[in-house]
Parts: structure tokens; sequence; C-alpha cells
């Protein structure tokens, strides 16, 4: 179930769609997905499935994310069973190649092993962090904080 095959696909999957983000090609991105995925920004935005994702990503490609490259550094993987893992990683969207300090963002991933062998992505949830929040919640409320990982 949970083989160094399976975690080096599954990467490579979300390698992928940063390639393709990074070429600026929705399609290309859109096919990293499920036929019937679901993809949830941070601001909100639900699109349904692989080619809904493309269409609105090459939308965004062009114009507000032009010469943006998708900075994504997992910290987890977990397998719910031979065909389902959830991914969970440290990202944000950097501009024209310079990588952000701090990576704003937590990401969770859900893939699926489809009939053709193939990972892809079934789920995605994008939430901007906000630290200064945190803090707040950490300081007065001590039990919110999470363990160090």
């Amino acid at each position: 179930m949970d083989t160094a095959q399976d975690r080096t696909a599954i990467e490579a999957r979300i390698t992928a769609a940063a390639r393709a983000w990074a070429s600026g090609d929705g399609a290309a991105y859109g096919a990293n997905f499920t036929d019937d995925a679901t993809y949830v920004t941070f601001v909100g935005t639900l699109y349904h499935g692989r080619e809904e994702i493309g269409r609105a990503h090459q939308a965004l490609f062009d114009k507000f994310l032009k010469g943006s490259v998708l900075v994504d550094d997992i910290t987890d993987v977990r397998f719910l069973g031979p065909d389902a893992a959830i991914v969970t990683s440290r990202g944000d969207v950097a501009k024209h190649g310079a990588r952000p300090g701090r990576l704003s963002k937590v990401q969770t991933y859900t893939l699926h092993r489809e009939a053709d062998g193939q990972w892809r992505i079934a789920a995605f949830h994008n939430t901007k962090r906000k630290p200064v929040m945190e803090k707040v919640s950490f300081a007065f409320a001590p039990e919110t904080a999470p363990a160090v990982r």
C-alpha cells in the first residue's frame, strides 16, 4: 500500500502540475486531475472537473498569473488504501521564478490511482495562512497550537 514507487509517482504528479503551471499551459495543468476533480482556491472559488480546472487556469496564466511558478513543498503523504492518498504541502505562487522566503499557503491534495494505473489529483484545497491570527490564537489558547512537525 505505502510503497516507495507510489510515493515517487505521487510526487511526480504534483511536480508535473507545477511544471505545467510554470509553462503557462492550462490544459497540461488540468491533465493532472481526474475527470471529476474538485479544486478549491485560497479565495474560495470551487472548480469541478479536469476541463474546467484547465480552462480557468489558462485564463489565470494569461492574466493574473502570467510568468508565475508554483512552489510546492510536500510535508506529508498518507495512504488511505492501495489507490488513495492524501498529500499535505506548503506552497505559494512566485512571480518570475523568485522563490518566496516564507510559503504562505497550506495545501491538501487527494490523489487516486485510476484504472490506467496513473495517480491523478481528485481533490485540491488551498488555504492562505494567517500567521498573525495563529499567534493570537496560540497566545490566548495555547492548547490550540499544533504539534511541531
